[in-house]
């Protein structure tokens, strides 16, 4: 299992709802600060991260993203 978080730049109020239905995101909040929401993702394989960063980018009002992946 690869674990990453990966930040979220919008303005929509509710884009932390909105992660919520993207699949392998296991949980997703609004934060303060330079990125409007996080979301959790949980996937079998490392590549799985870039089709679940795709998918977030296409939400309409997305600005942009950022990945970080778990290092155990």
């Amino acid at each position: 299992m690869v674990r990453a978080i990966i930040l979220v730049k919008s303005p929509k109020k509710l884009i932390a709802a909105r992660l919520q239905k993207v699949e392998f995101v296991v949980d997703s909040f609004p934060t303060s600060g330079q990125f409007d929401a996080v979301a959790v993702i949980d996937v079998k394989e490392l590549i799985q991260i870039k089709e679940v960063a795709t998918k977030i980018q296409k939400i309409n009002g997305v600005d942009r993203t950022e990945t970080m992946v778990e290092v155990q």
